[in-house]
């Protein structure tokens, strides 16, 4: 299990089904070792703070395991432009700070910490998708399919701010388990 890389960026407005929204769902690669504290990455934004970011939503990991399947439906969308969005799954497209490997949501459980080797994170909870999703993915379906597939990646709060860095090692040290993140994930969107 590691960190494959790491995402910041700035809330910027985008033109969103004829409307002007605020987002920073499109972050981009950062190099070196970042800085985490309890409230985030150093350079991070949230456009909308009632969904996203505080304490609890410090940091969003979404696992790479997932990413053959977007490309594919994707394809099957025929989603393709001249927009950064329309690339083929640039790292941070999702608004993920961490792309990850080996920590897919049925191995998460709430209150799981990774101890990474600058600082240690709390699974805290799914991330929920909304419009902004289906407008940086390129298709309107994108959110529904996010939902029926549970490829929702784990908010993470930070429980020892410090540093993260691409190619850092995680160890997984389970919580209570009682919680599952993907059983989380799927009962809150049926409801």
């Amino acid at each position: 299990m590691r960190v494959l890389q790491v995402c910041t960026g700035r809330a910027q407005e985008v033109t969103i089904a004829s409307r002007s929204v605020l987002t920073a769902i499109g972050k981009r690669t950062r190099e070196g070792p970042v800085a985490v504290t309890v409230l985030g990455l150093e350079g991070d934004e949230q456009a909308d703070p009632s969904a996203h970011g505080g304490r609890s939503k410090a940091v969003y990991g979404y696992p790479s395991e997932h990413h053959a399947f977007w490309r594919t439906v994707r394809a099957q969308a025929r989603v393709s432009g001249v927009s950064r969005w329309d690339e083929a799954l640039p790292p941070g497209l999702f608004g993920e700070n961490l792309v990850l490997e080996g920590l897919v949501e049925d191995r998460l459980w709430i209150g799981d910490r990774l101890r990474l080797p600058g600082c240690v994170l709390a699974v805290s909870e799914p991330r929920h998708p909304c419009f902004k999703f289906n407008a940086a993915m390129g298709f309107a379906q994108a959110a529904k399919l996010m939902v029926q597939s549970g490829y929702c990646g784990a908010y993470l709060g930070v429980i020892e701010p410090g540093t993260v860095s691409a190619g850092d090692a995680i160890e997984l040290v389970p919580g209570p388990r009682e919680v599952n993140l993907r059983e989380l994930f799927r009962s809150r969107a049926r409801a």
